[in-house]
């Protein structure tokens, strides 16, 4: 199979006929063998009832229904579990992504032999209040990940299934899948300029607790794609360097105080009186608690299953 398209969904039941045959319509024009992915994100409305009829029409339909609202993530991460193509495609439902994209973005990653390829939404039809953090946030993701792609957040990515069967999405890392696949080992991430369509049906699932939230899960797949195998590395280290510091201050206050005692200098306040002692203080207590968090996540981590857990992409035997 040519291409797996995959659109998660949340309450889009107006737009899903248009899609679902906007796609059909390239497919054949391009003649592409395909399926499409749809996972209902615990909608409220008739999605799952409009993606069922839409099943009788077009036999290359399939789809998932969540309980309840999961996120996007999760909904990602169930469909790269049962996706057959030799490239996926992932599209949002809202008809802001162009399906007219998919051959281009298909051709990038069979011809020009990308792992991934994201789309940057050049010109963009949102209001000011959206547009200026996300450029904020790509910047923020550009200068901790060292991969320089314009727009993230896109919807609109193209993967070899080599890399949709190997990573893991979790949570709200769906903003990160080029940090996660970076991480994993894949590294020729490109990026191609998309159409930003003007939403047509329903109405945004923008929220600004999205940009704390991708800030503090930034700094979480940051942690955890460095350190993850290694904690005393990054705890341990911190650890040593604030508990000598505060041992080197309670040395110097001490050994001030021996020095006026020595020559029989006059000595004004005592070490206990002097704020520089309480910091020494505090930072050989927290250099010990880092030390011992560290030793402990190490720990953990030798005794996790996937403590050997290697990505190999090729070997003779």
């Amino acid at each position: 199979m040519d291409i797996s398209i995959v659109v998660p969904l949340y309450n889009e039941e107006e737009s899903l006929p248009e899609l679902t045959s906007w796609i059909a319509k390239v497919m054949a024009a391009n003649n592409f063998s395909y399926e499409i992915l749809y996972v209902d994100d615990g909608s409220t409305d008739s999605s799952w009832a409009i993606i069922e009829q839409l099943k009788l029409e077009y036999s290359a339909i399939k789809g998932i229904k969540f309980r309840r609202n999961y996120g996007k993530s999760a909904a990602l991460n169930v469909a790269f579990a049962v996706a057959q193509g030799d490239v996926v495609i992932t599209m949002d439902a809202d008809l802001q992504d162009s399906p007219d994209e998919i051959p281009a973005l298909y051709r990038k990653i069979k011809d020009e032999k990308y792992d991934l390829v994201s789309g940057w939404k050049k010109k963009r039809y949102d209001p000011i209040t959206k547009t200026i953090p996300t450029k904020l946030f790509n910047a923020a993701t550009r200068k901790m990940s060292g991969i320089h792609l314009n727009d993230f957040n896109c919807g609109l990515k193209a993967y070899r299934k080599e890399v949709i069967k190997t990573i893991e999405v979790y949570g709200e890392m769906h903003r990160y899948i080029p940090v996660i696949a970076k991480w994993a080992g894949f590294k020729n991430i490109g990026e191609q300029v998309v159409e930003h369509r003007a939403r047509k049906y329903g109405v945004t699932k923008f929220g600004f607790s999205r940009f704390i939230n991708g800030f503090l899960d930034l700094l979480s797949i940051f942690f955890v794609g460095k350190f993850g195998k290694r904690p005393m590395h990054f705890f341990g280290s911190l650890g040593v360097l604030s508990f000598l510091l505060g041992t080197l201050m309670a040395l110097w206050l001490i050994g001030v105080k021996l020095y006026h005692i020595a020559l029989h200098l006059p000595y004004k306040r005592e070490i206990t009186d002097q704020p520089m002692f309480y910091i020494a203080l505090v930072a050989i207590i927290v250099g010990s608690q880092m030390f011992l968090t560290g030793f402990v996540a190490e720990l953990v981590t030798r005794n996790a299953p996937e403590r050997n857990h290697y990505l190999i992409e090729k070997e003779i035997i």
